[in-house]
């Protein structure tokens, strides 16, 4: 973790005032762009090409839902990690009651886990497709390198190249709209317009859970208190503040750009011939278009790659989670923090084995999340509107109404779906 944040730092500006321009703004971009790495993991594609697959355009509203719920959740685990200078998990563990606290973290754990699973999964289909390896070997492979790159280090060596041709495919997503046929009129309805066709709640879920992931609201949380902004005075703690909502602002735009042109590619290419999918492997045919024959491999590099960085996100979440149980920061060295990384990544590997539709296994994942999500939310209500936690930088009235209302919302879309 301190590489990571001495990287960011070096990358994306220090934590002094005075500058205020485009220039010093631009400089705090950077932890929001890790986070929005997750908008393009392996359970995304899946969760995206299930919707627009086999709904159309008709669930673009989640996509606009979800990323407004990620903007002022993600805006507000950072407002406490800059603030308070404790995490999520740390701050958890501090102010409410251990049975309490350990009951919230554990299942906040266990959704790590389901990421992780949804991001190993990815690799390891990445791999049957390039080279053959059956899943459960696959799995293996992409679990052991990720823990191999986190506890050695080393990540921050391909970091780079990693998101670079994440990216890379990101931004082909988004190209290739120029080439389909795209009815713009009816997505700009959809992109705004609730609708629940028969049989789609599952697939709500499984958006809602892929977008608003509740591992990315702590690692964040993270990431930012480990700067320790709080200890250099209310000017600094008030920019940043103000810097972080441009970095989230801007990067979870992003995110909802990816996600919406993944739907509106699977419902121009699949839905309108009626093709359902449920195989990653078909959904590389959305890509022909721009990448041609090539497509398949490309398609599968990005999805390994995909895989790989975003299981070394999921497991650092976990260590982050582990080591907030005891009052500690993140830190790989340690044993709290390693503990917890390797069991999420052993516990993840496991479920691979033993799974027999992978891509549904992919869509239940990010459901799973959007289980646990109101827990996170309204845990995060609880600590960021008490005084006593956060002091003067506590939640004003309008952030306290927008965060419960959120807790509501996904609590009424979890319990619709589990009856239904």
């Amino acid at each position: 973790m301190e590489r990571i944040v001495q990287g960011i730092r070096s990358r994306f500006g220090g934590a002094r005032t005075g500058g205020h321009g485009g220039l010093e703004i631009l400089k705090s971009i950077g932890p929001g762009l890790l986070v929005t790495v997750g908008f393009i993991d392996p359970g995304n594609w899946a969760s995206n090409m299930a919707a627009g697959s086999q709904f159309g355009y008709s669930l673009l509203w989640v996509v606009t839902l979800s990323t407004i719920m990620l903007i002022i959740l993600q805006h507000n685990a950072a407002h406490l990690g800059i603030a308070t200078g404790q995490c999520l998990a740390e701050a958890t563990t501090a102010h409410l009651s251990k049975p309490v606290s350990r009951l919230i973290l554990a299942s906040a754990y266990l959704a790590t886990v389901a990421t992780a699973l949804a991001e190993v999964l990815g690799g390891a289909i990445a791999l049957k497709m390039l080279v053959g390896l059956p899943i459960p070997v696959g799995s293996v492979v992409v679990a052991v390198a990720s823990l191999v790159l986190l506890m050695s280090s080393s990540y921050k060596r391909v970091e780079r190249w990693i998101i670079a041709f994440v990216s890379l495919i990101g931004i082909s997503f988004l190209l290739e709209l120029a080439l389909v046929r795209v009815d713009w009129a009816q997505s700009a309805v959809a992109w705004v317009t609730p609708s629940l066709p028969t049989g789609s709640l599952a697939i709500v879920m499984s958006v809602l859970g892929a977008v608003v992931m509740p591992h990315n609201l702590f690692l964040h949380s993270e990431v930012i208190q480990s700067q320790h902004f709080e200890a250099q005075g209310d000017d600094v703690v008030h920019e940043r503040l103000q810097h972080e909502f441009v970095d989230t602002l801007f990067s979870m735009g992003v995110g909802w750009a990816i996600n919406s042109a993944m739907v509106i590619l699977a419902a121009t290419t699949f839905y309108t011939h009626g093709i359902v999918v449920n195989d990653l492997a078909k959904a590389a045919a959305t890509l022909s278009p721009i990448l041609g024959t090539a497509s398949t491999v490309i398609f599968a590099v990005a999805l390994l790659f995909a895989g790989l960085s975003s299981s070394i996100t999921a497991a650092m979440a976990a260590g982050t989670i582990s080591a907030g149980m005891f009052g500690e920061e993140y830190d790989i060295h340690d044993r709290h923090s390693s503990i917890g990384v390797v069991v999420c990544m052993v516990a993840a590997t496991l479920v691979c084995l033993v799974v027999r539709d992978t891509f549904q296994g992919l869509v239940l994942s990010q459901a799973l999340l959007s289980l646990q999500l109101p827990i996170t939310v309204f845990l995060q209500v609880y600590l960021t509107s008490s005084e006593r936690v956060m002091g003067r930088w506590k939640n004003s009235t309008a952030t306290k109404v927008a965060l419960v209302v959120i807790g509501v919302l996904v609590t009424v879309i979890d319990v619709v779906g589990l009856v239904g």
